[in-house]
């Protein structure tokens, strides 16, 4: 079975510009994938006729599914239609039924068609008309240049309802589809070219049919198995086996599989053993906390949190002594394996996470630059530190905390994955 491909050609100044976010290509996307087509480009051009009409060319040429949005209003900056017609070589004649369509939606909503709107019922010969019932242009389906082409109007809403009320069935009439699967695996704790290098010889061991990427992020890899093939079940027990194999060298490193977050892995740890966590945040200012509020349930195994700021407040409320600040500094492994005894034991509970560092962009000297950050985990085994040298961005460096601050409670609380 042939893979079929598709490119995605989105048309507007205002996507160029900035002014509006292209969620369209990134839907149209996921609805494609689920059904086994492959989408290989996605393109976005603005409102001109060369940049356009190069951009159907080039389609043409390397896929068999072209999906188009916008451009299909009725004011002259609108080209899509105009220029289809001209790419494939036909006239743009009225079409009565489209027509009838656009004065009927006028009709139900008691506004008066103008001519402008009556133009867009005009549509060119070689292209199948296909009705929109929830806006005024018409979608376009060719079959044109040896491959298949659909025209959709930008508007979200109405391009949705055409995917799913025509374009999908049709795919499924005019192509023999390929089933595609997913399966994500998330770590933390490892960068992506060490992950890389640990598990090559499986990676290189895998069968043609089965694919793997990396897709790294704020202080996270995912690995992503992409599986082709005609039967779903077999797709899903083929990748499984090879997971599988793969487990036993990254282990220590594998958080969740699919949608799961570290938040809510972790979540499924404490509430299934019956523990309770609290933070003391001071360079990460509560951002943790906020990531594990933000799982429903979360009030089950979280006590709750402080940020103490400043010196004193580690002093006051945590526990921490002065000794030890006067001596070590705030951002010290001394200062932070306290912070965490102390938070844990001010909550009264299970374990205790704790950060203190330089998020930037002052603050830093020649010993202790910006992005040095400090963090721990009290637990009933003892206190578990870490050092991390981040970056120069705050935000960054507080997102990047707060990855490290959740998996280094991960190894705590799962010794074998220290």
């Amino acid at each position: 079975m042939q893979a079929v491909n598709a490119e995605i050609i989105a048309i507007g100044d205002e996507l160029l510009y900035g002014q509006i976010m292209d969620t369209n290509s990134h839907w149209i996307s996921q609805e494609l994938d689920a059904v086994g087509v492959r989408v290989v480009r996605k393109t976005t051009v603005g409102d001109n006729r060369t940049d356009i009409l190069t951009a159907f060319e080039e389609a043409s040429k390397r896929a068999d599914l072209i999906l188009i949005t916008g451009g299909l209003g009725p004011t002259q900056d609108d080209l899509t239609k105009p220029l289809l017609a001209e790419f494939f070589g036909c006239e743009i004649v009225e079409v009565p039924e489209a027509v009838a369509a656009v004065s009927a939606y006028f009709t139900r909503r008691g506004r008066e068609m103008t001519l402008l709107n009556t133009l867009q019922g005009h549509l060119p010969t070689c292209c199948t008309y296909v009705p929109n019932e929830v806006g005024t242009a018409p979608g376009m389906w060719f079959e044109q240049k040896g491959c298949y082409w659909m025209s959709m109007p930008g508007v979200p809403h109405e391009m949705k309802k055409l995917v799913k009320d025509f374009v999908l069935p049709k795919l499924s009439q005019v192509f023999e589809l390929p089933v595609i699967y997913h399966k994500l695996i998330k770590t933390a704790g490892i960068g992506e070219s060490w992950l890389a290098d640990l598990i090559k010889d499986w990676e290189n061991a895998l069968p043609t049919h089965i694919r793997l990427a990396y897709l790294p992020s704020l202080g996270h890899v995912k690995l992503r198995l992409t599986a082709f093939g005609t039967n779903k079940e077999q797709l899903q027990q083929e990748v499984a086996a090879q997971i599988q194999i793969l487990l036993p060298q990254i282990e220590k490193y594998v958080y969740g599989y699919d949608e799961e977050t570290l938040e809510t892995a972790l979540g499924k740890l404490l509430k299934n053993a019956g523990k309770t966590i609290a933070l003391a945040e001071s360079c990460s200012g509560g951002y943790v906390s906020h990531l594990i509020t933000t799982v429903p349930g979360s009030s089950a195994y979280f006590q709750g949190a402080v940020v103490p700021y400043h010196n004193a407040f580690k002093e006051r409320i945590l526990g921490v002594k002065s000794e030890t600040l006067s001596s070590h500094g705030a951002v010290s492994e001394a200062t932070v394996a306290e912070m965490a005894e102390g938070v844990r034991k001010l909550f009264n509970a299970d374990y205790g996470l704790a950060s203190s560092g330089i998020a930037g962009p002052d603050g830093g000297t020649a010993d202790k630059p910006v992005g040095t950050v400090w963090i721990g985990c009290a637990g009933p085994e003892g206190v578990e530190t870490r050092k991390l040298q981040l970056t120069q961005d705050r935000m960054l460096n507080i997102q990047l905390t707060g990855v490290a601050v959740l998996n280094l409670f991960r190894t705590c609380f799962l010794p074998t994955h220290k």
